[in-house]
């Protein structure tokens, strides 16, 4: 299995939004991208041939290490088959993360049997995304204000996993047992590209990078591309690793695309799916619903009572023939009481708290696929970056392509499947944090 050319980077998400904010990055700087939702076999190989850049999206940063493991092995055995120039487990910017799920630490281990040469280079800085690293410890833009990460509004209140230390060398040395060395603003001011690498490439550890600006930024995209050579590298990071890789690409020429092949179409129905319970969120689906979107909150009991949730589908498809423009969502952001009702309430119910949220992202994409076949619907908009995970994975896709950069890390999507209705389909994908407070309209309106 492979490609005619060699690609330049091979990317895997570990939640499906990630997946799509590192394609968007990408495709920006013109690299042709595809994103899999699953290993792609040679029939799905053969029909790109000529991207520079493919990504696997998966559902890691919900997992614990067993599944973690289970769902990267094959991952990392493909990308070690098809020998990109780099290859990158890419993660939030916010760095979301824990000993016991989402493991950042146990990934690169584990990386180690596929990719065991040199350093591997870290990077969660994304400036243009209103983050920031600077000696170790990062902050995060909120509603115009930058917080340390333990201190940030949204992220030291995760339901799953609340940021409590800024130094992310700290957070990650607890999950990992590999060194974790540093390269600092001041670094990166007062060394040149070379002296960065001959101190830190050749040993087999972890290097975080700092980065607070574009200068920053294109110093550690200097040093990434002068580590590119015949072997692999495996990079850790958010989308500012595409950013960077985008920039020495763009510097180096050697990116393929001349111009966009594809563009959004006019559409007159739209629907959602919410499952992101952040405030960013919360004030997204207040301004859809001025838009003129109907929203519906999701009964809490429908998670364990299928007849009650088929009447509700039932009542939703007649909503979007009718309304043109329908979200249902589980919550309005962190304190809504919806919240404790429906823990308690999967409790009652024999779901623990480990799987409660894989449980409630199953039903979703359950009910999603459901409500899609019974209507004939061009565009559809996942928000909540683990929802579009099990979302997605329901609705027969298996790969994606950008088709219009909504906001930062939040593009509308073409899909791409073996089953007609789905192929062609318009898919926004978001996570809690990111798409801008007119999110939902301004993906109504791409393409009129």
């Amino acid at each position: 299995m492979g490609y005619l050319k060699r690609l330049i980077l091979g990317f895997y998400g570990d939640d499906f939004t990630g997946s799509t904010d590192a394609m968007e990055a990408l495709d920006q700087y013109g690299l042709k991208t595809i994103l899999f939702l699953k290993i792609p076999n040679e029939k799905m190989m053969e029909r790109f041939q000529d991207v520079d850049c493919v990504g696997v999206a998966g559902t890691a940063r919900a997992k614990n290490r067993n599944g973690m493991e289970k769902e990267l092995v094959p991952v990392y055995d493909f990308f070690q088959k098809i020998k990109p120039y780099f290859v990158h487990y890419k993660v939030c910017s916010t760095f979301d993360s824990s000993p016991d799920v989402g493991s950042i630490g146990f990934a690169g281990d584990l990386a180690r049997n596929y990719f065991n040469k040199g350093s591997f280079p870290l990077l969660v800085a994304a400036p243009m995304l209103g983050r920031y690293t600077a000696f170790g410890n990062h902050f995060a833009a909120f509603q115009d204000k930058v917080y340390r990460l333990d201190r940030h509004p949204v992220m030291s209140r995760h339901p799953v996993t609340p940021m409590d230390e800024a130094d992310l060398a700290v957070h990650l040395q607890k999950q990992t047992e590999q060194r974790i060395d540093k390269v600092s603003v001041l670094d990166l001011e007062e060394q040149n590209v070379s002296e960065i690498i001959e101190k830190h490439a050749e040993e087999d550890n972890i290097v975080l990078f700092d980065a607070l600006n574009d200068v920053h930024m294109e110093k550690v995209s200097q040093v990434l591309w002068e580590m590119k050579g015949t072997d692999t590298q495996f990079l850790l990071g958010s989308s500012g690793i595409e950013y960077a890789l985008g920039d020495a690409i763009k510097r180096n020429q050697a990116g393929s695309r001349t111009e966009k092949d594809i563009v959004s179409s006019k559409i007159e129905k739209i629907f959602s799916v919410s499952g992101s319970v952040s405030e960013v969120t919360k004030q997204q689906l207040e301004n859809a619903e001025e838009a003129g979107f109907h929203l519906e909150q999701i009964p809490y009991e429908l998670f364990t009572d299928e007849e009650k949730a088929e009447g509700f589908l039932e009542k939703i498809v007649k909503k979007i023939e009718l309304k043109k423009k329908v979200i249902i969502y589980t919550a309005k952001g962190p304190d809504d009481p919806i919240i404790e009702k429906t823990k308690q309430h999967l409790l009652e119910e024999g779901i623990s708290k480990e799987d409660r949220g894989i449980y409630i992202g199953r039903k979703l994409g359950e009910w999603t696929k459901k409500v899609l076949d019974q209507i004939e619907i061009k565009r559809l908009i996942i928000s909540g970056g683990d929802t579009s995970g099990f979302v997605t994975s329901n609705l027969d896709i298996f790969g994606l392509e950008v088709l219009d950069s909504i906001a930062p890390g939040a593009p509308l999507c073409l899909a791409y499947s073996e089953r007609p209705k789905f192929d062609g389909l318009e898919i926004a994908l978001k996570s809690g944090q990111l798409g801008g407070p007119q999110f939902f309209e301004k993906v109504y309106q791409s393409g009129s």
